[in-house]
């Protein structure tokens, strides 16, 4: 598929967990409606979807406002998982039907630092062919970009990086790997069932900084049984979510204030 020729829809997980301290410390029920200069913090990330050029349809899964009505084609329940709104906003953009070359951006909604020309960037930079593609950030361009900042970063052979917080997949596909995903995440939190799932020589690998970004893509295609591929960006902005107060506030320090 030529990537020129792509059509995006995308799906904005905006829910949340009951009871966010984060979110209930600003007057809110789920942490994407914070507001920023004003504005729900998801404000910003459906706004610089529209403004890309390339997304045709946003699906939108959690709680909204009147703010960010106008940028929504269409509403979906929050389910309560992550796993859970994935699986709906993508059913809800299926729905309608898709075209021969459509894929879907998935996106959380609280990266309100990303711009359009940079979400134009990955979309173009993407290995379309792929089922499931994820970006990733060099911790150096994190730094550059957002001095003092804190993210998670894994070391592998030939960098250091931090995951974006948005995704690309195939829609076609999701029902093929979204049960092995459940198994990832339901073992997260046992790291004997973890590693027989990833396997003890790639954990090794990943533990010793040995492993590789096609190892690692390689794995992780075994383990979702379709074809993942990661798309080293040098945009900082793709992993850097708000999750506490430093990085709302690092948000307002660089988003400008709406002029109108």
């Amino acid at each position: 598929m030529n990537p020129s020729e792509t059509r995006w829809s995308a799906v904005v997980l905006g829910g949340g967990e009951p009871g966010d301290a984060f979110a209930s410390a600003h007057g809110v029920n789920v942490k994407p409606l914070i507001p920023i200069h004003g504005l729900p913090m998801a404000a910003y990330v459906l706004r610089t979807l529209r403004d890309s050029g390339r997304v045709e349809r946003i699906a939108y899964v959690g709680p909204t406002t009147p703010e960010l009505e106008p940028f929504i084609d269409v509403r979906v329940t929050d389910h309560g998982t992550l796993l859970g709104n994935l699986e709906a906003g993508v059913e809800a953009i299926t729905q309608s039907g898709l075209a021969p070359n459509e894929r879907v951006l998935v996106v959380t909604a609280d990266i309100p630092l990303l711009s359009a020309a940079q979400l134009r960037d990955v979309l173009d930079s993407a290995p379309i062919e792929a089922g499931f593609v994820y970006p990733v950030v060099r911790r150096e361009d994190c730094e550059a970009a957002y001095p003092g900042v804190k993210r998670t970063f894994v070391k592998v052979k030939g960098g250091t990086f931090t995951g974006g917080n948005l995704f690309i997949l195939d829609p076609r596909l999701i029902k093929k790997f979204l049960p092995r995903l459940r198994d990832v995440l339901a073992a997260r939190k046992t790291p004997l069932k973890l590693a027989r799932i990833i396997g003890l020589s790639t954990l090794f690998k990943l533990l010793t900084g040995s492993l590789t970004v096609a190892g690692l893509e390689q794995k992780i295609t075994d383990i979702v049984g379709v074809s993942a591929q990661a798309l080293i960006t040098p945009h900082a902005a793709v992993g850097t979510d708000v999750d506490k107060e430093a990085d709302l506030q690092l948000a307002v320090d660089h988003i400008a204030p709406p002029t109108s």
